[in-house]
Order: C-alpha cells, then sequence, then structure tokens
C-alpha cells in the first residue's frame, strides 16, 4: 500500500477523525501500458473509504487522469486489481454509482439549464415529475435554483461548472470523480466554488469525492488526504493526511499550519 504520512505539525485546531468508513474504491498494484508502449501508471495502492475526500496532485503526464478513467470504467487496468463499491468499475458506473466532473463543462449549448441537469435521468427514462424535483434539489445546492430556464450561453464560467456539478450529483451518486473543474476559473470564483463544493460533499456524508488539481494549495484546503504522484510513469509517491475537521474555510486557508501542508506536499512532489 501507499505510503500514509504522519501528522508532523502541531495545532490548536480541533482535529478530525481519519478513520475511514465502508472501502469504496480499492487499487492493488494497478498498472496501466497504453498499445503504443507508454507505461502510464505503475504498481499504484490506494483505497478510498466512504465520505472521504482525496485530492490527486502530480506532473502533467504522471497517470492522474489515467487512474480515473479506470476508476470510472472507461478504461481497463492492464495489471493488478480494481475494484469499486466492491464490483468491476464498469458495473459500478452501470449502476449509476458513479459520476465524473470535467474541467470543461460539457453543456448542451442548445438545452436550459433544467434540461442540461436533468440529462442523465432522461436519458434513463425517469418520469418528468421526478426528473423536475431532483433537478430543484441539486440546483439549490449550487445556487442556481431561479435560473431553470435559462441557456448556457447566458451563464458565467463558474456558473457552467455549478450546472455540471448539479448535473453530477442528480443521480445521488456514492462515488465522484472530478479531474481539474476548477482549473480554467479565475482564482475567486474558483476559492468560491471550493467552499460551496466542501458544503454540498458535507451534506451527503457517506458520497466520497476524488479530485484531480494542479494546485496545491486547493489540493490541501479540500481533502482529507493528498495522493501524490510521481512523474510517468505514475506512481503514488505518499498519502498524506490533512487531519483538521470540517468545514473549512477562509482561516484555515491562512493558517500557518495549511502553509506547512502545502510546503510538505510541494517537497514530495519535488523528489
Amino acid at each position: 500500500m501507499a505510503v500514509v504520512a504522519t501528522n508532523p505539525i502541531d495545532s490548536s485546531m480541533e482535529q478530525a477523525t481519519s478513520a475511514k468508513g465502508e472501502v469504496l474504491v480499492s487499487l492493488q498494484d494497478v498498472g496501466k501500458i497504453y498499445p503504443n508502449g507508454t507505461v502510464a501508471v505503475q504498481n499504484a495502492n490506494l483505497e478510498a473509504g466512504e465520505g472521504e475526500f482525496l485530492c490527486f496532485v502530480g506532473p502533467s503526464g504522471c497517470g492522474k487522469s489515467t487512474i480515473f478513467n479506470m476508476i470510472a470504467g472507461l478504461t481497463s487496468p492492464t495489471s493488478g486489481m480494481l475494484s469499486v463499491l466492491q464490483t468491476t468499475p464498469k458495473e459500478a458506473r452501470k449502476q449509476n454509482e458513479i459520476a465524473f466532473v470535467f474541467q470543461e463543462h460539457t453543456l448542451l449549448p442548445w438545452a436550459r439549464l433544467i434540461d442540461n441537469v436533468t440529462l442523465p435521468l432522461t436519458l434513463r427514462g425517469v418520469p418528468k415529475k421526478q426528473r423536475i424535483e431532483e433537478a430543484e434539489r441539486v440546483l439549490e445546492l449550487v445556487g442556481l435554483k431561479d435560473c431553470m430556464k435559462v441557456l448556457p450561453r447566458q451563464l458565467s464560467g463558474g456558473m457552467k461548472m455549478r450546472v455540471s456539478i448539479a448535473r453530477s450529483l442528480i443521480s445521488r451518486p456514492k462515488l465522484l470523480l472530478m479531474d481539474e473543474p476548477f482549473g480554467a476559473l479565475d482564482e475567486i470564483t474558483r476559492q468560491t466554488l471550493q467552499d460551496e463544493l466542501l458544503k454540498i460533499w458535507q451534506q451527503d456524508k457517506k458520497m466520497t469525492v476524488l479530485f484531480i488539481t494542479h494546485n496545491v494549495f486547493e489540493a490541501v484546503f479540500l481533502s482529507t488526504r493528498v495522493v501524490v504522484m510521481t512523474p510517468r510513469p505514475g506512481k503514488i509517491a505518499e498519502v498524506i493526511e490533512i487531519p483538521y475537521s470540517f468545514p473549512r474555510n477562509e482561516d484555515f486557508r491562512t493558517m500557518t499550519d495549511f502553509a506547512a501542508y502545502v510546503r510538505q506536499v510541494s517537497n514530495v512532489l519535488k523528489h
């Protein structure tokens, strides 16, 4: 298994429990070699428990997205064992237990906001009344309940990402995969959405979030644990626990301990 770093930092801030619930994602010596011979991931070992928030950081091309694609069942490992919700990733995806948020919002430009959000339920044949009820629920979570009839072109970049998040939540997934969702946003919008994402995650104590970012500050702020990967072939260099309670706010961002964890993650990235 990947090494879990001990906490070298002493703080008076209330500490959160690091105990994991039921294991939702398990990687055992997982590797991925593409047909052209590229070794994208090598000997990856990791467990993600129910209700955790794990951020993945590492240099470009280190295999972060490849790991997410394998977890989502979009591609298969070439070695090792990978399970999601005690079954195969493809089976978990068929059961609508996995949702994915990409850096691009991937909204249908001709469809109203409510139609974009309810698309997963529409494709499954869920009755209209239930679709609308679920849309109202998730749009309220992301602060867009009053915008149900607008088109994507009428929304800002941050609002479009909120719609993507709402669409991912409408199926009530147990596992939410987020691949650099805030990477293209300005810093103020980014921090606002970080705060909102944590509030949404805390409302569903059993949902597990796996989040890719190149921003070490973002990783430390959001996560219960930070998964640091090496350059290709991608390996898990270290898993660093961030043992502080939620909710987290601007005070946490300005603490000396926050800066110390940022340095710890950055130092692992350099080696």
